[in-house]
């Protein structure tokens, strides 16, 4: 199960992964993150990944597995951080179960950095992600803005929430584009998307089912917009991808 074929979101990785730990503390565990992708020819069964957790946080600094930042700005209300995280974003041709498919160039994974704005109200909160690719793999750029409404329920944390993603032009053409020489090597038609915005809901839930110990669940569904359909690469209209596992807190 490869790594290199989960193109987890961005605010999976730089927004729902920051820690649930207080400060100064760590957590550690191990959890299960599937994907349903919009990729022709996707092999279902290689979109599953163990993920070993390992987070800490204070009042100036966060690990959270796949992501590190820094606060500019850490209150009860608002935080501001600059932040670096892994986003996979990869295709390997020779993995794809359609011919015409295998004929492309492969996409990489790359890091992404910027910055997370989340700000707390009794009415919910609101988070807003900006980040730039910083390997020159897409030279692309990601904006991320939600409404989440966190609530309680006995020893269950919820948070649903709704939200759209920015994707511009040349993060487009990376993951979803077909230059003229992979047109003609493949017989998909050339295509060259521009910038788009895509809806999602998401939802996250914790459980304390022992002193130090939780579970905790993860989902997002995105509506794929138009830029990204008419893809010849394309052949779903959403994505889906959950993620869930267990923590210790120390």
């Amino acid at each position: 199960m490869s790594k290199k074929k989960i193109v987890i979101s961005l605010a999976i990785i730089a927004g729902l992964s920051t820690p649930t730990a207080f400060a100064g503390e760590w957590s550690i565990g191990g959890s299960v993150l599937s994907q349903v992708t919009p990729y022709k020819g996707a092999k279902s069964k290689d979109y599953l990944l163990p993920v070993p957790l390992v987070n800490y946080q204070s009042e100036n600094f966060y690990f959270a597995t796949l992501a590190a930042g820094y606060y500019l700005w850490n209150s009860p209300k608002d935080q501001l951080s600059v932040d670096v995280h892994y986003y996979p974003q990869a295709f390997k041709p020779s993995d794809s179960d359609d011919e015409q498919m295998k004929k492309l160039n492969r996409r990489r994974d790359t890091v992404m950095g910027g910055f997370t704005y989340k700000h707390h109200e009794s009415w919910g909160s609101l988070r807003g992600i900006i980040s730039g690719d910083l390997l020159g793999k897409s030279n692309g750029i990601i904006a991320d803005a939600a409404y989440l409404y966190p609530f309680e329920l006995g020893n269950w944390s919820l948070q649903p929430g709704i939200g759209a993603v920015w994707e511009n032009k040349k993060q487009n053409r990376y993951a979803y584009g077909i230059s003229q020489g992979e047109s003609q090597r493949s017989g998909l038609a050339e295509y060259r998307p521009n910038d788009s915005w895509r809806p999602y809901v998401e939802i996250s839930a914790n459980y304390k089912f022992a002193e130090n110990w939780d579970f905790f669940a993860m989902g997002r569904v995105d509506r794929l917009p138009s830029e990204v359909k008419d893809s010849p690469m394309v052949n779903k209209s959403v994505t889906a991808i959950l993620w869930t596992g267990v923590t210790y807190t120390f």
